[in-house]
């Protein structure tokens, strides 16, 4: 199927590639379906998580075991009966990126990741209220007062 993107022009997708988010995303419940693109062919530490029915909609996203190897997310039990799967470790995660200039001002967001379940193509926004919501990106990993 062919998709107007923000980023990347026109796109053709494999329709088996796309997320399904039953409740959408925070702010944007009535959005169902995105795909994910990657900024760059040699890595995915950033990626595009684009609307298929909103052109202008995307969101930049992160794997934030990439920056903070010591989160640790933990859903309870009913989040990972909607997502189908017996433990927090079976699923996915991304964090949503706020990209300033300089890059060193951006911020992620680590309290309402992204979940994905990568069988079943379906995905979540949740809320992990041990978490901060705004996080500089250039703190995650350190550890001083000043980390997330």
């Amino acid at each position: 199927m062919k998709i107007q993107t923000k980023y990347f022009g026109e796109l053709n997708i494999d329709d088996s590639t796309t997320l399904r988010f039953p409740d959408g995303l925070f702010g944007f419940e009535q959005e169902k379906e995105f795909v994910l693109l990657s900024f760059s062919e040699e890595e995915d530490f950033l990626l595009c998580l684009q609307s298929v029915k909103t052109p202008f909609l995307a969101f930049t996203l992160l794997n934030p075991f990439m920056v903070m190897p010591e989160y640790r997310p933990t859903l309870p039990q009913e989040e990972l009966q909607r997502l189908g799967v017996d433990k927090s470790e079976d699923l996915c995660y991304y964090v949503l990126c706020r990209v300033e200039n300089p890059v060193s001002e951006s911020t992620v967001n680590l309290r309402c990741p992204v979940v994905l379940n990568d069988q079943t193509r379906q995905a979540r926004q949740v809320i992990l209220d041990e978490y901060e919501m705004r996080c500089l990106l250039s703190s995650l990993g350190k550890k001083d007062d000043g980390a997330c």
